[in-house]
């Protein structure tokens, strides 16, 4: 049963029963990422949400850990392009603990500057790994070449200069201004009672208070690009083409989703089998989309030699163009949305998948729907509704095209797209 709240201050409190297990996971998400940073400081809410757990007020970072492994417990935060989330999974019987944890840590994180400047280098190093992680950077560069001049094509991590520029004060000051109530959802899910947590929510956060109204944030605007970055030690060649998308509450996200699925979200994809199983050109062949609240894009990557880069990108061409002029058959169409409900339905099994979804929902949607509601979507796609998204989407205006690795004298033209 899904239960929800809201204080006084605006923070909104969703919970979910799941009596038939044993653990609970809780998170605190915040309605703030790297696109609601200004340009000077992009990487902030990354570098903050690292240094929360470097020590607070009445617990030091060695303490924190301590506390979480002494009950077995998980503890981990990640920063998006549009949210950041700190969540704990435990037993149900360490509740508090880890509402205390969670509490103690985005209400009053110590920013010593001590560990400001420790987890600076710690940022850096990670940087220099998404440098070194070809498949990471190229949608580094991906978004970059799309979206060259709005928040959203910045790396969530920032860069190093950037980074170095951050001191102890413009560190505390956007977390001040960010982190208020009618900014947060705390979503808990798993064996739990709701009206005790609740209370334990009340307590923790009614002091919080709410945010000033932020500006309207404008929607970026795509553009071709075509973008070679050379990287001679590498023995492969990364390819990342970038197509036009939706919104994440487009009412045709479920098309989408279908259209994605078949083109090359599995193992049966098209790409997946033309590429990898019929002419053996990559090993790691795949599509994907990413939505945001007012935009989104489509992509597809292929690992592959430098000799077999045109050949890929023929074959991809191809399949879109035929995407756009033919209707999907039957079979791939109910093999597409099967693949997709059984995939929901799994990935749903967890508390913290339960604990993920019900924030998702209250952020994107403001509101809570059935699974029911998301199966009926899919299954109300048909071959009319997968056309239309590649017809819609697959335009050469709105095209990306990436080559990280050995580019030297590799022939690429956003022309050879021509679908």
């Amino acid at each position: 049963m899904i239960r929800q709240c809201r204080l006084d201050n605006g923070l909104t409190l969703l919970t979910e029963t799941m009596p038939d297990l044993r653990s609970v996971s809780l998170g605190v998400w915040l309605r703030r990422g790297s696109r609601h940073e200004p340009a000077e400081i992009n990487g902030i809410s990354h570098f903050i949400e690292h240094l929360v757990f470097k020590g607070t007020e009445k617990r030091s970072a060695r303490r924190i850990a301590r506390e979480i492994d002494a009950v077995g417990g998980q503890m981990d935060a990640f920063t998006g392009k549009e949210a950041t989330c700190f969540y704990i999974r435990v037993l149900d019987q360490h509740v508090d603990l880890a509402l205390d944890l969670l509490s103690d840590i985005v209400r009053h994180p110590r920013f010593d500057p001590d560990d400001v400047e420790k987890e600076r280098k710690v940022i850096f190093e990670e940087i220099r790994m998404v440098e070194d992680s070809p498949e990471e950077l190229i949608f580094d560069l991906l978004y970059a070449a799309l979206w060259p001049d709005h928040p959203l094509g910045r790396p969530i991590q920032g860069t190093e200069a950037g980074v170095a520029a951050m001191d102890r004060e413009r560190l505390s000051a956007f977390f001040a201004g960010s982190y208020r109530a009618d900014q947060m959802v705390l979503s808990a899910a798993g064996r739990l009672d709701p009206e005790r947590v609740e209370a334990a929510v009340r307590d923790a956060f009614a002091p919080l208070p709410r945010a000033e109204p932020a500006p309207a944030a404008a929607p970026p605007r795509g553009q071709p690009a075509l973008v070679l970055r050379d990287k001679p030690g590498m023995e492969q060649l990364h390819l990342c083409l970038g197509l036009g998308g939706l919104p994440q509450a487009h009412p045709d996200r479920y098309a989408l989703m279908v259209f994605n699925n078949l083109l090359g979200g599995t193992m049966s994809s098209r790409l997946f089998q033309k590429v990898r199983e019929e002419r053996g050109l990559a090993y790691s062949v795949y599509s994907s989309v990413s939505s945001y609240s007012d935009s989104g894009f489509q992509s597809v990557y292929a690992a592959t030699s430098p000799a077999s880069a045109r050949e890929i990108v023929t074959l991809v061409s191809a399949e879109l163009r035929d995407l756009k002029a033919t209707p999907v058959t039957i079979q791939e169409l109910e093999d597409s949305k099967e693949n997709l409900k059984g995939n929901i339905l799994l990935n749903l099994e967890s508390s913290y998948s339960r604990m993920s979804n019900l924030a998702r929902k209250e952020i994107v949607f403001g509101r809570q729907f059935t699974l029911d509601e998301i199966l009926a979507g899919i299954d109300a796609v048909d071959a009319g509704d997968v056309q239309r998204i590649a017809r819609g989407t697959c335009q050469g205006d709105q095209v990306a095209l990436v080559a990280l690795g050995p580019t030297q004298g590799l022939d690429l033209r956003l022309s050879q797209l021509a679908f």
